[in-house]
């Protein structure tokens, strides 16, 4: 008998949807589990993230052009239908009849021929109910038009959105499937303009941007592998950094079993630069996993130093060890947990302590969409209480002149600012010499793009 050809991306895309649990963000860990089943992994991937990103702005959509609430939806057909208006709304280059031809196909198999009259039915009333799959949004009406692009948008034939000069936090909260506390909070702190564009960029389709590994191979040599492979590539970031434009695993590009570069976004990235610590120097990096910034700095250390890397989480701390044996690091030196304190107590002088903690991701939804999900006011709250926790344990760690490098990849302000502010007046044998928000970012044309994070630099006084 002949084996069973690749599943359809759509397919392979609603078994990863049907299993996600928001609380869990485990979406990555099951389409990297499945990805392999279809040969159109790029397709698949897109739709399941495209789809947790619009999440609830689709299922509105379903029931306000659909006419079918989600709460009275079976089972799998909810999530077939979340393709299908995904597909409808975001990607108009797929073909309007495309769409709904393959959901319908797509819950016949999974539900019955009843369940696929159903899909049928609502898809047409949503396909029906929409102008313009894309237009530009300079000519459109905001309340008739979701964005999905920087410049375009899909226009409706009725209002769907609420109206932004009355009411900007509801706007943009039911335009980028956010929780509207959060967009209320962007628009106090950044007004509407700047709060519009963090939107369009946690909700963009991030680029990819790999970072050579400087202690076996330059930037131009690394450039020069993947141009001999055909892949396509742009330098960016101050000519630091490689941004992917081809769409192949990473993983089978030409270096990458050798340790030559690494995945890593331009802000990620920058966080080490920031702290600029020298060769020779003992660095602590206290929430290490995965790895990316302690790599960073072992390369501008030139190899040469001590890093000792851990984290509360003993199977991320793992990835710590794969990153340093795959790089070639030797530096890094991985260390338990619940070891951490005698190995902290058997070095004279600490120079910096990197303190990358645990945070609410506001920075990096487009990364972790989920985060838009489960993240709350009372969720944030008990995170700054754990951030100022480490914030204080890592006080005293330096000696004097020693520094902390406080990190997030959140954009808000109870993390970052106000948090460091509260350090400084509990402890003014601290100063602040450097702090930056990098609010996420996406150029209107999509060819670059960063996350959102904060660093702060503090020294101890002499």
């Amino acid at each position: 008998m002949a084996g069973r050809g690749p599943m359809t991306a759509r397919r392979v895309a609603l078994g990863v949807l049907d299993q996600f649990n928001p609380d869990r963000g485990d979406s990555r860990r099951i389409l990297h589990r499945v990805i392999d089943r279809t040969d159109r992994k790029a397709h698949a991937t897109d739709l399941v993230f495209g789809v947790i990103r619009n999440r609830n702005t689709i299922d509105m959509i379903i029931a306000r052009s659909g006419g079918a609430p989600i709460e009275r939806i079976a089972g799998r057909i909810v999530n077939i239908l979340r393709i299908g208006v995904y597909e409808l709304i975001y990607v108009p280059t797929t073909g309007d009849y495309a769409v709904v031809n393959e959901a319908v196909n797509l819950a016949h198999v999974v539900a019955g021929k009843k369940q696929s009259g159903f899909v049928n039915a609502v898809l047409r009333n949503v396909g029906g109910a929409i102008a313009r799959r894309a237009t530009p949004l300079r000519t459109a009406g905001a309340q008739n038009t979701l964005p999905h692009s920087p410049t375009h948008g899909c226009q409706f034939d009725m209002p769907v959105l609420s109206n932004p000069q009355t009411d900007p936090a509801a706007w943009l909260a039911e335009a980028f499937s956010l929780p509207q506390w959060l967009t209320g909070e962007w628009l106090d702190e950044f007004g509407f303009e700047k709060s519009k564009q963090i939107c369009f960029a946690s909700n963009r389709r991030p680029g990819l941007y790999i970072q050579p590994n400087t202690l076996k191979i330059s930037l131009e040599s690394l450039a020069k592998k993947f141009a001999d492979a055909e892949i396509e590539f742009e330098i960016v970031a101050g000519e630091t950094m490689l941004r992917i434009r081809s769409r192949r695993a990473i993983a089978s590009a030409p270096g990458f079993s050798e340790g030559l570069f690494i995945v890593q976004d331009p802000t990620a990235a920058g966080v080490a630069k920031i702290l600029s610590p020298q060769p020779g120097q003992n660095i602590l990096d206290l929430c290490a996993a995965p790895g990316g910034k302690a790599v960073g700095m072992a390369q501008l250390m030139g190899g040469r130093g001590s890093i000792v890397a851990s984290d509360i989480d003993s199977e991320r701390l793992k990835m710590v060890c794969d990153n340093c044996a795959r790089l070639g690091i030797t530096i890094i030196d991985p260390v338990a947990w619940d070891k951490l304190s005698d190995v902290i107590a058997q070095v004279r002088r600490w120079d910096a302590v990197v303190v990358d903690v645990p945070c609410s991701n506001t920075g990096v939804m487009a990364k972790r969409p989920e985060v838009r999900f489960r993240i709350t006011p009372r969720a944030i709250r008990s995170l700054v209480e754990t951030q100022r926790r480490l914030l204080d344990r890592a006080a005293g760690i330096v000696g004097g002149g020693g520094k902390i490098c406080y990190s997030t990849c959140s954009i808000q302000r109870a993390e970052n600012a106000a948090l460091v502010r509260a350090f400084l007046k509990d402890h003014p044998n601290f100063k602040l010499d450097y702090e930056k928000l990098t609010l996420p970012f996406v150029l209107a044309d999509q060819s670059f793009d960063y996350d959102g994070g904060f660093t702060a630099i503090l020294t101890r006084r002499q």
